[in-house]
C-alpha cells in the first residue's frame, strides 16, 4: 500500500462508518438509500465489507493532515459519526482541524458558513500544497466551532 500519496486532506460532512451512515438515512431517503446500495454494497448488513470500506477503521494508514468540516444537524452523516473519527485520527496523533457548523445539516446552506469553510480549506490546502491562498478570516455570521 503507497503510504504517502496524499499531502492532506479533506472532509466535508463525510462518513467514517458507512453503516452507521446508511442506517441514519430519514426514511422518506428510501429511494437514495437503495441507490447508495447499489453503489457501494450493503455495509450496513455486512461487517466485513463495511470495515473494509470505511475510513474509520483505516486510521492507522493516515499520514496527512485532516480538514474536516460538519454540520450539527446533519441528519445523514451525524455529528457522532464524525466525531468518532475525529477521536480515533487524534488518539492516533494525526493532525486534523475539526469545524463544525451549529446551524447546519448534509451540506452548508448557509452562504457565510460557505465563505468561512472554504476559506478555510483554500489556506489548509496552501498550506500544505504551497501555492498562494487568500488567508482565511473571520466571516461575520458564520456559526463555525473549532473542536
Amino acid at each position: 500500500m503507497r503510504t504517502n500519496l496524499f499531502v492532506c486532506g479533506v472532509d466535508e460532512f463525510g462518513p467514517a462508518d458507512e453503516a452507521t451512515s446508511l442506517r441514519f438515512f430519514p426514511k422518506y431517503w428510501s429511494n437514495i438509500l437503495a441507490r447508495w446500495r447499489r453503489r457501494e454494497g450493503d455495509a450496513d448488513h455486512d461487517e466485513n465489507w463495511n470495515r473494509k470500506i470505511s475510513p474509520l477503521y483505516h486510521v492507522d494508514a493516515i499520514r496527512a493532515p485532516l480538514l474536516i468540516g460538519q454540520g450539527k444537524n446533519d441528519p445523514r452523516v451525524t455529528i457522532a459519526n464524525t466525531d468518532v473519527m475525529v477521536a480515533a485520527s487524534r488518539g492516533a496523533k494525526h493532525e486534523v482541524t475539526y469545524v463544525v457548523y451549529s446551524d447546519e445539516g448534509h451540506g452548508f446552506a448557509r452562504p457565510e458558513n460557505q465563505l468561512d469553510f472554504y476559506g478555510r480549506v483554500e489556506e489548509f490546502l496552501a498550506k500544505h500544497l504551497g501555492g498562494r491562498a487568500e488567508p482565511w478570516k473571520k466571516i461575520t455570521g458564520s456559526t463555525a466551532e473549532l473542536r
